[in-house]
């Protein structure tokens, strides 16, 4: 059939060339539609079934928490004002090594338990986290047990004799707290905690990003209202992260965070807990009376080897002038020249000072061989006649 062409012009306009490509083309424009069908229905479906696993994971979050308006603007004032003094006591350091953790714009205070977590964890990952050994943190105070935790008793939020732990969390404007799950193999559920000084918002599901800080868009925002008592427990509080992110910190705010540590708990022994800087009532007490006469002590002690160097040095400074000739020689050479002179000269005054009427050592030349230049061919013509004549 092509042999019949005599031009290409002829082949593309006969009528079996048409329907040939025709129908060519017809049968890759339906593929292209049947596969582009088939790939928006395939990102339909994905984005429905990403909205339907989102709204259920929503609905398992809210099922997991509760909250409840407990205590009025003028309990509030009163806990409030005792925030405050538990700042001031950490400020002049009447507290344990470990009571206290400092991170810009958020302060904790940790009350009857407290536990490494974050940076301070030797090893990291999830359950690494271990707590402090008993007596490195301090007891529950009372106005906690009195103000905070009894009204939650007798309004039987909680059973009686729940908590045994207690966490002060002070946020500055700004503040913040990473995505975090609180251990579940240290903490019992639910988690209590309430709100003090201003409202604010407590995030689930969010990612943060650090250098500059960001946070990814949560699940789910949850107000905390000031005096309104929030808990958390099942999916909200063990297979999602909560947070609180810096720009949902406006105003300083204060939370107080109860919760119930296991009797069974991992705990780290006393020699290997962290070891934090003394505080300042602690350097008060090191340098008092008893801590002066130790100091003392190690004084004398430090005077001792001070004289035992200088012993040594004068030893030292007896040895002959070849000895710390060849001593310097490694280090420079200009002060080894300096030093053998001066060395000498010495031997030489001590010697007239003894009455010995020896000469005294004369300096050694240091001759330096100076390479002569060549003569150029015409300067040795120029010798040679000047030595005949």
């Amino acid at each position: 059939m092509a042999d019949s062409y005599r031009d290409l012009r002829h082949k593309l306009q006969s009528p079996h060339y048409r329907s040939v490509e025709y129908g060519r083309r017809r049968e890759s424009d339906s593929k292209r539609k049947h596969h582009g069908s088939e790939k928006y229905s395939s990102t339909r479906y994905r984005h429905n079934r990403q909205e339907m696993s989102r709204e259920d994971e929503l609905r398992k979050v809210n099922a997991g928490i509760q909250q409840r308006s407990l205590f009025s603007s003028e309990e509030c004032k009163v806990i409030e004002d005792k925030i405050d003094s538990v700042v001031k006591h950490a400020k002049h350091g009447d507290y344990k090594e470990h009571t206290v953790d400092r991170a810009p714009l958020r302060n904790k205070y940790f009350f009857g338990e407290g536990y490494t977590y974050g940076s301070q964890l030797a090893k990291k990952g999830p359950g690494m986290e271990r707590l402090y050994p008993k007596g490195e943190v301090d007891e529950i105070p009372d106005w906690i047990l009195k103000l905070v935790v009894k009204p939650m008793y007798d309004a039987k939020i909680i059973p009686s004799g729940f908590f045994n732990s207690a966490v002060i969390n002070d946020y500055l404007p700004g503040g913040c707290i990473v995505s975090h799950i609180d251990p579940p193999h240290i903490f019992d559920r639910p988690i209590v905690s309430v709100s003090f000084f201003s409202d604010s918002v407590l995030s689930f599901g969010c990612r943060f990003s650090f250098r500059p800080i960001r946070v990814s868009k949560p699940v789910l925002c949850l107000p905390v209202k000031k005096g309104h008592v929030t808990l958390i427990s099942d999916y909200a509080a063990d297979h999602i992260t909560h947070c609180i992110r810096p720009q949902d910190i406006v105003e300083r705010r204060a939370v107080i965070i109860l919760r119930r540590v296991f009797p069974d708990a991992p705990r780290l022994e006393p020699s290997s807990s962290v070891e934090r800087p003394l505080s300042r009532k602690r350097r008060r007490e090191s340098t008092s009376p008893s801590s002066s006469s130790s100091e003392a002590g190690s004084a004398s002690g430090s005077e001792e080897l001070q004289e035992n160097n200088t012993k040594e040095n004068k030893e030292e400074e007896k040895k002959s002038p070849t000895q710390t000739y060849y001593h310097r020689a490694t280090k420079n050479s200009t002060r080894v020249y300096r030093h053998h002179h001066f060395s000498n000269s010495e031997s030489e005054h001590s010697d007239t000072e003894n009455g010995d009427t020896k000469s005294p050592v004369k300096k050694p030349k240091h001759k330096h061989k100076v390479k002569k230049k060549k003569k150029s061919h015409r300067e040795v013509k120029v010798s040679k006649r000047s030595k005949r004549s």
